[in-house]
């Protein structure tokens, strides 16, 4: 097997199963008990870093997402619930902090907007198909006027021979 060969099948292997998450949760910030660390994590996923934007704070490797990652460590070994501890970072940050913002009044639009806006243009299309179908179902007939003129323009397109085309 030549190099090449061996970079595109390393290549293809890394495509084929994924390149593994890769977390920039420092190791001096990781919790000594595996269950709290574990919870740690599964929050830290939840919430955005304000300085990406797109990444977790789990993901970053901005001093704020850093920062964010240890408040959210030092209140669990202070005994906080999961709920108390989004709850303080919304306080502290805005609702926009949440990856994944919770269905309360102020948040129904972004919730909302893209299954209405899907359903109005499912209806518009129907709408149309429909309309369209009625109208073309049933060819109409003529009215004498119409006819008199076709049968002008067919007769002045015909050749003096005789000849049709």
């Amino acid at each position: 097997m030549t190099f090449r060969q061996l970079v595109l099948a390393a290549l293809l292997a890394v495509f084929a199963f994924g390149a593994p998450s890769v977390h920039a949760v420092q190791p001096d910030e990781v919790l000594d008990d595996p269950a709290l660390e574990a919870r740690a994590r599964g929050l830290s996923a939840g919430l955005r870093c304000l300085v990406c934007q797109n990444q977790s704070i789990d993901d970053s490797d901005a001093p704020l997402a850093r920062d964010l990652r240890v408040l959210v460590r030092e209140r669990l070994k202070a005994g906080d619930s999961d709920d108390d501890i989004i709850t303080f970072v919304v306080s502290r940050y805005g609702e926009f902090v949440l990856l994944k913002p919770r269905f309360t009044p102020h948040t129904w639009l972004l919730w909302l907007a893209t299954p209405l806006l899907f359903l109005l243009a499912l209806g518009g299309i129907l709408y149309a198909y429909r309309r369209r179908s009625a109208s073309s179902a049933a060819p109409q007939a003529l009215t004498e006027s119409e006819q008199a003129h076709l049968t002008r323009l067919l007769d002045e397109e015909t050749p003096k021979g005789g000849d049709k085309l």
